[in-house]
């Protein structure tokens, strides 16, 4: 697989999730060949291949499938099988063969795709914290997530996920009030969805303290001075997934270094097994002042903090 999540999800839904499994995007980022690196770019840098993406954003739903949509169906897959060895390879000499291995375990995990609508606002962020906008996030959320289950359709195609902030934020509950926001495509409160999405909003503002979700003590938002500590842990990250020559995103996301700037207790994975090694530990250090972050020419360097003893007396 390359970016396996939405076919592993579709084997979930089809009643099995393969297992074990290997993702040549997850092996690329640890092998060092940057965030998210698509299959085409891959199948370049490693096989010196370059792949015909001209057939990319034609009519998938139109039959019969030419042939060019199908040299291009076929070329999607058939060089994973050549690109798994030499990523291995790569990935046992650097000793990270065990990190790749966690993450495909838990892209594995039936858990993952369990998505019950009135759970669907935990893949999100919200940015806010009170009740009335976290009950409308939540109830948008659910709505979006049913509408997409009942017509089988990716959940962006029924809304994106920047509107879903702005009808918390708004909370409107009229056409008019939905057709002025600016993340709501035009003519959506016109459309069949406009009036369903509406009632869900006026039925969680019924009674908001009783229907917004509980968020977590090391989920609450990030205090003016976290803030600050945030954006150092963002430089330290970086230092660090260059050194290690990983992409960042694998070993923490934004998220992670929020958790740790409110709490250095946090449970989140970047303060666990590898990513720990990799980052974790650092930035616990960073967090209590016993490392320091300085500018040598264009590099950013991380070094130890020397305490002056304390006099005696």
């Amino acid at each position: 697989f390359h970016a396996a999540r939405q076919d592993v999800e579709i084997f979930h839904n089809l009643g099995a999730v393969p297992s074990p499994l290997f993702d040549t995007q997850i092996a690329g980022m640890a092998a060092g060949f940057g965030e998210q690196i698509a299959y085409d770019a891959l199948v370049r840098q490693i096989l010196r291949i370059d792949l015909d993406k001209s057939s990319r954003f034609t009519d998938w739903a139109r039959r019969p499938l030419s042939d060019a949509q199908l040299t291009y169906a076929l070329a999607d897959v058939t060089h994973l099988a050549s690109l798994y060895p030499m990523l291995r390879e790569r990935l046992e000499k650097a000793g990270r063969l065990p990190w790749v291995t966690e993450e495909m375990a838990a892209i594995t995990d039936p858990a993952l795709y369990d998505m019950e609508p009135e759970s669907a606002w935990k893949r999100l962020k919200p940015r806010r914290h009170t009740a009335r906008y976290l009950a409308v996030f939540r109830a948008v959320a659910a709505w979006r997530e049913r509408t997409a289950q009942a017509r089988d359709q990716p959940r962006g195609r029924i809304l994106k996920d920047d509107a879903i902030d702005e009808l918390a934020a708004q909370a409107p509950v009229d056409a008019e009030g939905l057709g002025r926001l600016r993340s709501v495509p035009k003519g959506f409160a016109g459309s069949r969805f406009g009036p369903d999405l509406l009632e869900a909003i006026r039925a969680a503002l019924k009674d908001p303290e009783g229907y917004a979700p509980v968020i977590a003590r090391n989920t609450a938002p990030v205090s003016p001075a976290a803030g600050a500590v945030v954006e150092l842990l963002k430089v330290l990250l970086k230092a660090r997934a260059e050194d290690a020559g990983v992409a960042s995103k694998l070993i923490a996301t934004v998220s992670d270094l929020e958790k740790i700037a409110n709490d250095d207790a946090a449970d989140t994975p970047a303060l666990h097994g590898w990513r720990r090694e990799a980052f974790g530990a650092d930035a616990l250090k960073l967090r209590r002042g016993e490392l320091a972050l300085v500018l040598d020419g264009a590099r950013v360097r991380v070094v130890q903090v020397r305490r002056a003893p304390k006099a005696a007396g």
